[in-house]
């Protein structure tokens, strides 16, 4: 694509424990995400999907490479990169009871993020507007997180991830804790909303048939390497890694054709 990538790694690589007992999470991985593109990252848990996760976000550091949002590096230690980064990019994780807290009421954990990155306005008035956004009913504001259910749950995440305007969402394994009955649910809201609010996306998953549901391009993850990445229709009609190929066979298959979600 011509342009500059929104969100960007370049040859990326961390190592956890020690020289002798070393596990290589990721191992020089580049990925890059253009401006209104849907990125799926896909494998098999203990494949570096989560750690990739929380270096674009700056949760945690890689030990090689570099770290761009919007050809600026979030490694350089300026504060004012950091900040861009935050209102910038938000992620949405797997478990929604475990990243809201339990002490804060809805509305309180959905201006959480304004308030930390001091953005000016009425947080009041935004938070409805977010809960509406995502679908919760007038009055949530005031609940605590164990009254919810978990799909509930998760729509609080996903408006608290959209609560400072940011340009790109990252889903973490995002549906993959909630029941089977609402999770198309939940991917068609994450869906709707990027489209509507003009977002970029890299939804995170071990699921290639919810990695085909929303997403236009894929990068595969095995043992911490991109082993394959391109058009997701192009992926799932001639894989070329063997890994690939693996990861579309345990696709359902109903009638000859793939389960859609």
């Amino acid at each position: 694509m011509a342009g500059e990538p929104l969100l960007e790694t370049v040859a990326v690589s961390r190592t956890y424990g020690s020289r002798s007992r070393a596990v290589h999470a990721l191992s020089r991985v580049s990925l890059r995400l253009w401006e209104g593109e849907r990125l799926g990252v896909v494998g098999e848990s203990g494949s570096g999907k989560s750690t990739l996760a929380r270096i674009l976000v700056a949760l945690e550091r890689p030990d090689q490479g570099e770290v761009r949002f919007q050809g600026r590096s979030v490694l350089s230690g300026r504060r004012q990169d950091l900040v861009s980064l935050r209102k910038g990019v938000q992620i949405i994780f797997q478990d929604p009871f475990g990243s809201l807290d339990p002490r804060l009421r809805v509305g309180q954990s959905v201006a959480e993020p304004l308030r930390a990155l001091r953005v000016p306005g009425d947080h009041s008035r935004r938070v409805q507007q977010l809960l509406e956004a995502v679908g919760l009913p007038t009055g949530s504001e005031r609940l605590y997180p164990h009254q919810l259910s978990g799909g509930q749950r998760q729509r609080v995440a996903i408006a608290r991830a959209l609560a400072p305007e940011p340009t790109a969402l990252i889903a973490d394994e995002a549906v993959s804790a909630l029941d089977v009955s609402v999770r198309a649910q939940v991917l068609n809201l994450i869906a709707d909303l990027v489209d509507r609010l003009g977002l970029s996306l890299i939804f995170i998953s071990h699921d290639m048939a919810v990695i085909r549901h929303v997403c236009t391009r894929v990068l595969v993850l095995y043992r911490g390497e991109v082993v394959e990445e391109g058009p997701v229709d192009q992926i799932f009609e001639a894989p070329q890694h063997p890994y690939t190929a693996a990861l579309i066979r345990s696709v359902p298959v109903l009638g000859g054709r793939i389960q859609d979600i």
